[in-house]
């Protein structure tokens, strides 16, 4: 990336980080960028260093981290605690894999029932919604995602 001027205005700041000030406000708020000194009647300037702060903590955002474990990380920033930085990428991924796990469950249900609805006779009520008003998606994801009897038939009393 190219150099930026010396000191920039909060606006220009955004723009170069490629986000908006509200960003820039709120991560200061959450402690993760700090509030360059406002000289008496002028405006706050940031600098490259704020600037790799701020890429280093989307960097993070982009790989998953919640702000308060990109917190940690910045407080590990100067790179001579790789085994604690290890260790948060280690539960980092370990959460990422059961995340992913729970999202394939959530897709063999989606795709039966998707399935369901596009196999159903006319007249008979929509698999997925009736699947929702019980709440079985949700009890379902635990078991397996085969589509159970109950989407082939007419319901009962009518």
């Amino acid at each position: 990336m190219g150099s930026i001027p010396a000191k920039l205005t909060i606006g220009a700041f955004a723009k170069a980080a490629g986000v908006n000030v509200e960003t820039i406000r709120f991560y200061q708020r959450k402690g993760l960028l700090s509030e360059p000194p406002k000289p008496y009647g002028a405006i706050r300037r940031y600098g490259e260093e704020d600037l790799a702060r701020l890429r280093f903590i989307k960097s993070a955002q982009g790989l998953g981290f919640s702000l308060a474990e990109i917190g940690e990380l910045l407080r590990l920033e100067d790179g001579t605690q790789c085994d604690e930085a290890k260790s948060l990428a280690e539960s980092k991924l370990r959460e990422v894999r059961n995340k992913r796990r729970t999202l394939q469950k959530i897709e063999g249900v989606l795709s039966a029932l998707v399935s369901a609805c596009r196999n159903r006779p006319a007249k008979i009520t929509c698999p997925l919604i009736a699947s929702l008003q019980e709440g079985a998606a949700r009890n379902r994801i635990g078991r397996s995602a085969e589509t159970s009897d109950r989407f082939h038939r007419p319901p009962s009393g009518g």
